[in-house]
């Protein structure tokens, strides 16, 4: 009998189905350069986990197809396919690989490798921004919502930023998608929606805070704005970098959620989402270990 080529993973393959509607939607948007970046980045993140699963004769996981899917979607529509491939490369050899592979990462693979070139290719990734229009047709570059609220106090419109009419990452700014892809998977059990929840309503408490503090002008078009929505319901619930005891779930989501607006409104980064999960992937362990229950002897 003839082996399989990838890892059949059920749970993965539900995430793939959540993603595909966010997915078409972008294709109609950005047209070709999803195109291009996804030949790139799933060809890259394949190859990857199919070089180093080789050498100790295992199959390449279907949770490489989650995280290239994720990575595209999470780039800047004007992203250079070269930034692009070292990006998911990076992310599945030091973030999944280097450390034994599926189910053995401590770090979500698509944020580790969004994390390593917007670090290293910073003007790129935070200027690379443009309307979207059908197809890819007559768009032009622009600023995020976010970094116009911050630097000139310009706000968005609501109602086109649910419909996902403004600049952002490819596959960020579908709010509606997003929030019904995060009801199929709290439905199908994929997701955690402790995480979910915790992480948006602690998200929401401290952008009101701050906005009464006077640090925030737009509260709601803030929490609509940027990758929020889209890395709660898609990253927040990796269930293998994140917590595994299910009241820790609920301190994982509180510190990924506060440490997001954390960044938003004081750092230099417009945003904070990637920066966040990853201190909670880092300590998502520890809750664990803190919240476990003690065997009596």
């Amino acid at each position: 009998m003839k082996k399989s080529f990838f890892l059949k993973q059920p749970m993965m393959r539900k995430v793939l189905y959540a993603l595909a509607p966010i997915y078409l939607f972008a294709l109609y948007f950005y047209g070709v350069r999803l195109l291009i970046l996804s030949v790139v980045v799933f060809a890259g993140g394949i190859l990857t986990e199919y070089i180093m699963e080789k050498r100790v004769n295992k199959n390449v996981s279907e949770a490489v197809l989650v995280t290239s899917m994720l990575f595209v979607l999470s780039l800047p529509p004007l992203t250079p396919w070269w930034i692009a491939l070292i990006g998911i490369v990076f992310g599945v050899l030091f973030g999944k690989e280097v450390f034994g592979g599926f189910g053995r990462n401590p770090f979500n693979p698509a944020i580790v490798g969004r994390l390593f070139i917007y670090i290293t290719f910073p003007n790129v990734m935070t200027y690379g921004w443009m309307k979207p229009g059908g197809f890819g047709i007559d768009v032009v570059t622009t600023a995020t919502p976010l970094k116009l609220m911050r630097d000139s106090g310009e706000t968005i419109d609501l109602l086109k930023a649910f419909f996902g009419f403004r600049p952002g990452s490819m596959g960020e700014s579908f709010i509606f998608l997003i929030v019904l892809a995060a009801i199929y998977l709290i439905y199908t059990k994929t997701a955690s929606w402790k995480i979910i929840v915790s992480t948006f309503l602690s998200a929401t408490a401290l952008t009101y805070i701050f906005y009464f503090a006077g640090f925030i002008n737009f509260p709601l078009e803030f929490l609509m704005s940027g990758s929020l929505l889209f890395v709660t319901v898609f990253m927040a619930t990796d269930p293998i970098s994140g917590p595994k005891n299910q009241k820790a779930h609920w301190y994982y989501g509180i510190l990924i959620g506060s440490v997001t607006i954390l960044i938003r409104t004081f750092s230099l980064f417009p945003e904070g989402t990637s920066f966040a999960v990853l201190l909670g992937n880092t300590f998502a362990p520890l809750m664990d270990e803190l919240l476990s229950k003690k065997v009596k002897k």
